[in-house]
């Protein structure tokens, strides 16, 4: 596994405690398909949330969100309606949330954002 998948899985597993305490139910997570893959797949009082969870241990490239474009945004809605399509019994309200997390050299958590309901 590469130096940035780790970092990738580190996130996620940091991503989905953070929700979960926040009380997200995680209902899914890596689903994959043509457009790309859901990190997680989640539900906040009624409403289908697909969350991206960004890691980073340097802002050499800026801060975690920061990657997230109107084109990656777009990726992950088409991901998120082909998800829904296989789960018909879901509820059809949904959004998009980021999850930006920036860790320290040893993998530490130094500060982690919630961004609710981004937009395209």
């Amino acid at each position: 596994m590469t130096y940035q998948r780790q970092i990738g899985a580190l996130g996620e597993k940091i991503a989905r405690g953070y929700l979960e305490r926040k009380g997200y139910q995680i209902i899914d997570q890596n689903f994959s398909s043509r457009f790309g893959e859901l990190d997680l797949v989640a539900l906040d009082s009624g409403i289908v949330v697909f969350v991206e969870v960004k890691a980073r241990t340097s802002a050499a490239f800026g801060s975690p969100e920061t990657s997230i474009t109107p084109a990656k945004l777009d990726r992950i809605q088409c991901a998120g309606l082909m998800w829904l399509q296989g789960h018909p019994d879901m509820p059809d309200d949904w959004r998009i949330d980021v999850v930006a997390i920036q860790l320290d050299r040893e993998k530490t958590v130094q500060d982690i954002q919630h961004f609710v309901s981004v937009y395209l």
